[in-house]
């Protein structure tokens, strides 16, 4: 058995340099344990308990915690129980298997709620848990051609800022030392400090212009306002990004808060009648109502442009790899990468197959369960696998760039599209809002699993894990899950319900699911989408792409809230700055990599607080909220105040922190 080595290679997380390769931590040769009873089974037991206390607490609060960081936490700790330590590879597998909980979920509670919230709507443990079942294969087996595409040849180009937290969580577990105290230090301050801000409402959680009488008259007359997330994590997040993701992300921010949102306040301002998709006037609406309501779907627009243009720049990889697929089915060819340990994934031939299986399997339950003709099953069948397709490459390159998952806004427009079609094509009322929600889960968890999914093989990638294993293990993880989230959801909509009645007189947040029932009565009801705001964000990616700014990230910033947009420039510009801290680049490289630690441990301390602010908040409601968060003093919010020195004294600390690095580390 060879050695492995005691730290990352220098190129771990740079572009490489041309004829440059990257050894990953394990070497291909390494043939110590990665698949054990241990690893296996650690994975399973973490997959259903995550499943169900995320359903949980993400239906009944509508807070949904990270589970792929706090697992794999767990795994470093399981690794010294045992008389044999477990492998680094191990650990990957637990929480490759584990991690599985948070895509199952995110595609269920975005949909399945909207099922009963819906008059006349009803379903079962069967269509909840084949649903999802089928989204999660479909997911894994759409982002596999385009593994070594995202993983190797874009090594250094794409950030994997959620990636890089898991990457480092598992190595320092592995080498300890220096760099795990760093990491538990990091993971202890930011941990406490949103924990501080989530669960106790010690100060603001986001500082915004209205923190001032001025920047407050700007926002009510002028709906001009700049806000920040005060949170350590999403910080961290932005300086694992960097400066060049993080300018484009913000400048599409700040094109919809400064410029697009004035600009309808400016032309709306003295109408007072409801313009679609919004429910009251413009002249009654705040900033943010205006974001809600039209500018974000100016980013949904792009977004799915963005992802058609990525597909159409990856179709000759995608068609080269089901080219391979076909061949080794009719011919026996086989991938020249079969005998390279690190290289090996599922044959496309069997990828090939799956698609097929499942794809027949999705027809046959939609026509057994949901609609009553092959015909309008064969619809929905294409709507589901095509629209799963061409949004992978979206979900897998948003994690990628930005470690946030835009299902929602996919699932949206898959919601949209669905109904739309299948009222044009015969089928109306409670058959077509059911049908439309079943696809929309199905979708929701393809994409969520696939974002989830190369976030794994990024890791995996980095650590010299056997793509073959993560692949065939993920199949395990999405059955165990599937499984556990039908169960948990009916479980709380016979407790608790996810509508008002006299059974259920205080019944489960379930927001997304309310969202979601919102947009189906309105399409259902009025046909009316606007699509002139979808085509303005298509032709907002295209310009984008025609002058060389990645459209991606940009109809990112359009379409998420800009709160969380401006800590991850924040963040980009520390990384910037700790980069030219100094003459030396050995020493900027050191102190760049002990900043890439610090935010690492931002955001898993972050994410582990987030589930025991999860816990808390159900426990204890509003009662642990005793801080100054609200307080207001002559026009001065004091929370705000407080937050802004809290998040700035934060800010310096990481820059000092990271710039303690010496060479020799």
């Amino acid at each position: 058995m060879e050695k492995p080595k005691t730290s990352l290679p220098e190129n771990a997380y740079r572009e490489l340099k041309p004829g440059e390769k990257y050894e990953p931590f394990i070497p291909a040769s390494f043939t110590g344990p990665e698949i054990s009873l241990r690893s296996v089974s650690w994975g399973i037991l973490l997959a259903a308990i995550f499943t169900a206390s995320a359903a949980y607490l993400g239906l009944k609060i509508g807070q949904v915690f990270e589970a792929a960081i706090p697992i794999a936490i767990i795994a470093v700790g399981l690794s010294g129980i045992y008389s044999r330590r477990s492998t680094i590879l191990e650990n990957v597998i637990i929480q490759s298997i584990g991690a599985a909980s948070g895509m199952v979920v995110a595609g269920a509670i975005f949909t399945i709620p909207a099922l009963y919230i819906i008059p006349n709507l009803t379903t079962n443990f069967w269509q909840i848990f084949l649903a999802c079942l089928f989204g999660g294969f479909l997911g894994i087996v759409f982002i596999i051609p385009l593994r070594r595409y995202f993983v190797a040849e874009q090594h250094g180009l794409l950030p994997f800022p959620e990636a890089t937290a898991i990457n480092e969580v598992l190595v320092t577990g592995e080498k300890g030392g220096d760099q795990a105290k760093t990491l538990v230090f990091a993971a202890l301050i930011g941990g406490i400090y949103d924990f501080l801000i989530a669960s106790l409402g010690m100060w603001s959680e986001i500082i915004s212009t209205r923190l001032v009488p001025l920047g407050a008259k700007l926002a009510d007359k002028g709906k001009l306002i700049l806000k920040v997330n005060a949170g350590a994590a999403v910080m961290g997040l932005g300086y694992i990004i960097g400066l060049r993701y993080a300018s484009i992300i913000v400048a599409g921010s700040f094109v919809s808060w400064l410029v697009l949102i004035p600009a309808v306040w400016y032309f709306g301002e003295h109408l007072n009648l409801a313009v679609l998709p919004g429910a009251v006037p413009i002249s009654s609406m705040t900033v943010e109502q205006i974001f809600s309501n039209y500018i974000r779907h100016i980013g949904i627009g792009g977004i799915a442009c963005a992802g058609i243009i990525g597909i159409i720049k990856n179709i000759k990889i995608i068609v080269s790899a089901f080219s391979l697929g076909f061949k080794q089915i009719f011919s026996g060819v086989k991938d020249s990468s079969a005998g390279i340990r690190t290289d090996k994934d599922i044959p496309m031939s069997l990828v090939i197959l799956v698609i097929l299986l499942t794809s027949v399997a999705i027809l046959l339950f939609v026509r057994a369960s949901v609609v009553d003709t092959w015909y309008i099953a064969i619809i929905a069948l294409l709507l589901t696998v095509v629209i799963s397709f061409l949004f992978t490459t979206v979900a897998a390159r948003a994690i990628a760039i930005v470690g946030v998952n835009p299902v929602s806004g996919m699932t949206l427009m898959t919601l949209i599209l669905s109904s739309i079609i299948l009222v044009k094509v015969g089928l109306h009322g409670s058959a077509g809002m059911v049908s439309a929600l079943i696809i929309g889960t199905i979708v929701c968890t393809a994409l969520s699993s696939a974002g989830a999914f190369i976030t794994d093989l990024k890791v995996g990638y980095w650590l010299g894990a056997t793509p073959f294993n993560q692949e065939r293990y993920k199949f395990l993880g999405i059955l165990v899950s599937a499984l556990f989230v039908g169960g948990v959801i009916l479980l709380l909509e016979n407790v608790y319900g996810f509508v008002k009645t006299p059974e259920h007189p205080n019944p489960l947040a379930a927001p997304q699911g309310n969202a979601m029932a919102a947009i189906l009565n309105v399409v259902f009801a009025t046909s009316s989408v606007p699509w002139g705001l979808y085509l303005a964000g298509v032709f907002m990616a295209l310009t984008m792409e025609l002058i060389g700014v990645a459209p991606l990230a940009f109809a990112l910033g359009m379409y998420l809230p800009i709160e969380l947009n401006t800590p991850i420039l924040i963040g980009g510009i520390i990384a910037h700055l700790v980069g030219k801290s100094s003459g030396d680049e050995a020493l900027n490289n050191a102190r760049k990599d002990k900043g890439t630690l610090i935010a690492s441990g931002f955001i898993a301390g972050g994410a582990l607080m987030g589930v025991i602010s999860a816990v808390l908040a159900y426990f204890f409601e509003d009662k642990l909220n005793t801080g100054f968060a609200e307080l207001e003093l002559s026009g001065f919010h004091i929370g705000m105040v407080v937050s802004a020195l809290m998040f700035t004294g934060l800010c310096i600390f990481m820059y000092r922190y990271a710039k303690t690095a010496k060479i020799e580390d």
